[in-house]
């Protein structure tokens, strides 16, 4: 097949490239020279190649364009100087190396991108060993243009106008532009930063990719972090608070505890906790990513909490089905399942491989044994994780224990009052007292009453006992279950004969009886996926619990919104929605509350707007004629003000299940008949029956809740996202974040400039002593305020000198100034006053 080369500027075709070069090089001439007509001659140009795939047959007209004659160069207007930079290497001019990319116009400036590699400019070599910047002005420009996720045009607009404007006399600093400079970051050979690919499934001829950074670099960037370091914690904290045990940080629970038992006296736990969650990638939802992120339980909750106490690990595959029939199909099901545990198997694997790991910690090799102790993700992934089923009506949907649907709503799970202990101590506790109070009636041989001055005699019997079911069983010492094998205390009639079916006791789920329903290939009786669940082989690790429940999906998110939506269908019922709606567009503003000027659209609210809203339904809803309504709110607002604990003694955890208890009833009371299942959720469940448990195990809420995690996103899913030309996504994603992280790691260590202080008026300047306090106290130009502050000063005084180890302050002299101006022009005020306002 013949190939024909067609000049770009001209109608004119050739047979060969020597002849289309030579026609070329003649005809720029007359392209430079001509007018403004020319210039949108070379627009349409550029413009169609826009529009050309690398693989489009047109494209080859293109990869044949070359130029090579300086001659014309000084007159060649000022917006097509650069031109040459789309030139191979070879046929550059490289006299002057200084460059002048900021007066290529902006739509030609990308012009290099569009290229093939043979013609792409590539001034720096491809060195492996690069370790740091150039220089520092290199560096913080990257980092400027990195982390306010800049595109190649701005970034080149800064360094067109640094170079304008900076005078200098030698090459300027920055790169020739943003391009060159990301190109250099790519090149920087830093190990730990590194990312890669793998496939984990062919399927419908595509081919699957874990974009992945080995688990192990994503921990020693943490361990690298010398904020981090400082404040990491090894060992169990048996931690106290007045003689009772309590759970806060992760090392203070049950987990931690047994976990440092199983291994090896002179090694130490490293709590690995993993967050993983898809999301998608643009407004409209059309594409998604399912970022996998990673974080240590040896951080402290508020240092782990920030940003940078977390590493993306990586991106998983998501399947695409050939059509709706396929994805419908419970083999593709399978497959995706299959995949997910295939793809965490390999991101894992290398923490456990031999006996523990060794990490660098201050010069130092540390011994340690990864475990995994939480995994935080919403109800679905939870149940991905773990491979049991999704549905909320499945015959088990709880990922705990083996609870069955049908008793969801009716457990409640107190080891105690479970115990036949109890319950028997219960019944004896209830019959003693019975026959206490009646005893005297039995005593001899009947009883005598004087009835209109008469004495009778009686014999005392009791005829009937009135009360409720459970109430007669109490008394007649029968089950109180209508599932017991003989559940009526008037007759034996068999439990077979009745409707209702027995309720079992909770079972909670673990990898031994789970593993003995998937090897009986019994797994459907316990709404088990068959599908081998990788979580098994980990040590140390019940991943029916570690799949913890997350307060903003269970609570803001979820049981609230239930409440609601529950609470609008009981106002429409009673004719009170508008009412509602009217009382909370009313509202005033403030800087603490959220104004919901259109009342309650419950399909547009965020969780943030959710807790916004716990702070004014009690209000809202009061004095409706709906008994127990406002109380609901009541109780929600103490149950969740109680979750939000950084730390909890046990008395804490008891007045917690109460108080969740106390809530549970009343919602349960007002909402399960509106209820389509009336109420039958297992995150409710979840909630109730285990959720002092995980604290018990893992510590307090706040150190796994997704809140934290939510805003990841952003960082490594949606701005890297929009900044690719969206092929390749998580190939160009992961460059991205390769490039931030590199910006993050050169600004660690380095020293902060102090703040300088400009101090204003001076208010007082007095020797430390208490009798110059005591004069200054009757100073007349003295308000309330500071008088109450004078009395207060020696014993807060006291307190900041005992936090400074400071054990005399003698001779020490006071100055307390009216502001001071800090150095970023910030004013911290001292007065009570601010523009004449209190």
């Amino acid at each position: 097949m013949s190939t024909s080369f067609q000049c770009p500027h001209c109608p004119r075709n050739f047979s060969t490239r020597n002849a289309y070069s030579q026609h070329v090089n003649r005809c720029i001439n007359t392209v430079y020279l001509s007018t403004e007509e020319s210039r949108e001659d070379i627009s349409d140009i550029v413009s169609s190649v826009n529009e050309m795939s690398l693989d489009d047959e047109d494209f080859s007209r293109i990869n044949e364009f070359q130029i090579i004659e300086k001659k014309t160069h000084n007159n060649i207007p000022e917006e097509y100087e650069n031109f040459d930079e789309i030139l191979p290497a070879s046929l550059q001019n490289n006299e002057e190396p200084v460059s002048h990319s900021s007066n290529i116009p902006e739509e030609y400036e990308n012009f290099d991108e569009i290229l093939p590699a043979s013609l792409q400019s590539n001034e720096e070599s491809e060195v492996e060993n690069i370790k740091k910047f150039p220089n520092e002005a290199y560096a913080d420009l990257m980092a400027l243009v990195i982390e306010n996720n800049l595109n190649n045009k701005a970034g080149n607009a800064i360094i067109k106008f640094f170079n304008k404007h900076s005078d200098l006399s030698q090459l300027s600093p920055l790169p020739k532009n943003i391009k060159t400079g990301r190109k250099f970051m790519d090149k920087m050979n830093i190990s730990q930063l590194s990312y890669s690919k793998y496939c984990v499934l062919t399927h419908n001829s595509q081919d699957y990719f874990v974009h992945y950074r080995p688990i192990k670099n994503c921990i020693k960037n943490l361990l690298s972090n010398p904020d981090i370091l400082k404040n990491l914690m090894f060992r169990y904290e048996n931690s106290k608070i007045e003689d009772e045990k309590s759970y806060g940080e992760q090392n203070s629970g049950n987990w931690w505890k047994r976990a440092e038992r199983s291994i090896s006296n002179h090694a130490n736990i490293l709590s690995i906790i993993l967050y993983s969650d898809a999301t998608t990638t643009d407004t409209l939802g059309k594409s998604s990513l399912h970022p996998i992120y990673v974080s240590l339980g040896n951080i402290p909750t508020w240092r782990r909490n920030k940003e940078d106490a977390k590493q993306l690990l990586g991106y998983l595959p998501i399947l695409s089905a050939k059509n709706e029939t396929e994805k419908k199909s419970s083999e593709f099901k399978e497959l995706a399942r299959e995949t997910f545990h295939n793809s965490i198997k390999f991101l894992l694997d290398p923490l456990f491989q031999g006996d523990g790991v060794d990490f660098n910690i201050d010069g130092k090799d540390i011994w340690f044994f990864p475990r995994i102790s939480t995994i935080i993700c919403d109800w679905p992934e939870a149940c991905t994780f773990s491979l049991t089923y999704k549905s909320p009506n499945s015959n088990y949907p709880c990922h705990f224990c083996l609870v069955q649907r049908e008793d969801l709503i009716d457990i409640r799970k107190d080891q105690e009052k479970k115990s036949s202990e109890f319950k028997e101590l219960a019944r004896e506790t209830f019959h003693n007292s019975i026959k206490f109070l009646l005893d005297p009636l039995f005593q001899g041989d009947g009883v005598d009453f004087n009835i209109d001055g008469k004495d009778i005699w009686f014999f005392p019997r009791i005829s009937t006992i009135i009360c409720d079911w459970p109430e007669a069983c109490t008394f007649s010492l029968t089950y109180k279950s209508p599932n017991s094998n003989y559940p009526c205390h008037f007759c034996l009639v068999q439990r077979e004969d009745l409707i209702d079916i027995r309720k079992d006791q909770v079972i909670l789920r673990n990898h031994v009886n789970m593993k003995e329903y998937f090897d009986s290939n019994t797994s459907k009786l316990a709404s088990l996926e068959q599908v081998n669940n990788y979580f098994w082989s980990i040590p140390n690790l019940n991943i029916y619990a570690a799949t913890v429940p997350d307060r903003m999906h269970h609570l803001d998110l979820g049981l609230f919104k239930y409440q609601i939506e529950f609470t609008m269908e009981l106002l429409k019922k009673k004719k009170s929605l508008n009412k509602v709606n009217e009382r909370i567009a009313d509202i005033p503003r403030h800087s603490q509350l959220k104004v919901f000027k259109k009342g309650i659209q419950l399909s547009r609210l965020t969780a943030s707007e959710y807790r916004d809203m716990m702070k004014i339904m009690v209000f809202v809803v009061d004095d409706l004629q709906i008994e127990d309504l406002s109380e609901v709110y009541v109780k929600w607002n103490e149950m969740y003000l109680l979750s939000r604990s950084e730390k909890f003694k046990e008395s804490d955890l008891e007045n917690f299940q109460k108080a969740i208890d106390d809530w549970a009833d009343l919602f349960i009371k007002l909402f399960q008949n509106i209820s389509n299942s009336h109420l039958k959720f297992p995150k409710l469940y979840s909630w109730i029956c285990h959720i002092v448990d995980t604290i018990r195990e893992y510590g307090a809420i706040n150190g796994y809740t997704t809140e934290t995690y939510e805003s990841l996103h952003k960082t490594y899913v949606k701005i890297p996202y929009r900044l690719s030309n969206k092929k390749e996504v998580e190939k160009q994603i992961m460059e991205n974040i390769r490039r931030r992280a590199i910006v993050s790691q050169n600004r660690v260590g380095k020293t902060k400039t102090p703040m300088a202080f400009v101090y204003t008026a001076k208010l007082f300047d007095f020797d430390l002593s208490e009798s110059m306090i005591e004069q200054n106290k009757k100073d007349p130009n003295l308000d309330k305020k500071m008088i109450k502050g004078f009395e207060k000063f020696i014993d807060c005084l006291k307190v900041y000198l005992n936090i400074l180890n400071i054990i005399s302050a003698e001779g020490c002299r006071i100055k307390i100034y009216s502001s001071v101006t800090l150095k970023n022009g910030a004013i911290l005020r001292t007065k009570n006053d601010f523009h004449h306002r209190p």
